[in-house]
């Protein structure tokens, strides 16, 4: 065990009302790419940048397309959790962590057995029909070619929050209050480049921050364990 982890795993020890705080970097150990990571090939398929695709507005105006990259770039169907999701699912089952708060779409914290998620910005396994309601599950979604449609002949979206919607007002509260009553929040998988969530953490009125990130987050925080390793990683160790 790497002396950071045995930090780690002192505070949590010492922790009962555990809260978790997780993106994208959660999800790459389990073969999902962070979708902003683009590489050369990138712009030989799309013309536009992810986040231009990923708009209300583009979802309106150019549905085809954008279903085309939501399936290619955001559905992993075959990905399986890793060791971040099964020990948080572990402490939570322990009553030690009081919930998972994620920016990820693609429900493997719940596949790992965690029952309290917060999901930021929804989930891919949720679609509804525009005009009747209708609920679709993912499978529906990947066995469908170009927009989908509802039998009632409506367009169906995924419960995902594209650029330029807002975020569920509840989940927020939620997720406020979660944040704010914690003893230990742990920050994993995220640059906190993504606002209004990465706003979340400044809740926190408790004495143990943990960040876990491979890289740099994009602000100053007063943590008081940064630990630069893949968080699978990391918590496979505790």
């Amino acid at each position: 065990m790497t002396e950071s982890a045995k930090k780690l795993k002192e505070l949590v020890d010492s922790s009962d009302n555990i809260v978790f705080f997780g993106g994208a970097g959660v999800s790459t150990e389990s073969g999902i790419p962070d979708f902003r990571s683009t590489g050369g090939l990138y712009h030989q398929e799309w013309k536009y940048p992810p986040e231009v695709i990923l708009s209300h507005t583009f979802y309106e105006s150019n549905p085809e397309e954008f279903f085309r990259f939501y399936r290619a770039k955001l559905l992993a169907p075959d990905a399986k959790p890793n060791a971040a999701h099964h020990k948080l699912a572990q402490w939570e089952a322990e009553g030690k962590l009081k919930a998972v708060i994620t920016q990820n779409i693609d429900g493997l914290h719940q596949a790992a057995g965690s029952k309290r998620v917060l999901e930021l910005h929804g989930s891919v396994h949720r679609n509804y029909c525009e005009a009747c309601g209708k609920f679709y599950g993912l499978d529906f979604i990947l066995g469908s070619q170009g927009v989908p449609r509802c039998q009632c002949g409506g367009r169906i979206k995924p419960d995902v929050v594209l650029y330029e919607e807002g975020l569920d007002q509840q989940t927020m509260d939620d997720a406020v209050r979660f944040i704010h009553q914690a003893d230990m929040l742990i920050i994993g998988g995220t640059s906190l480049n993504v606002w209004p969530a990465a706003g979340l953490i400044n809740d926190y009125r408790g004495h143990k921050l943990v960040l876990i990130n491979k890289s740099a987050v994009s602000r100053d925080l007063a943590a008081d364990l940064v630990i630069t390793d893949p968080i699978g990683e990391t918590l496979a160790q505790l």
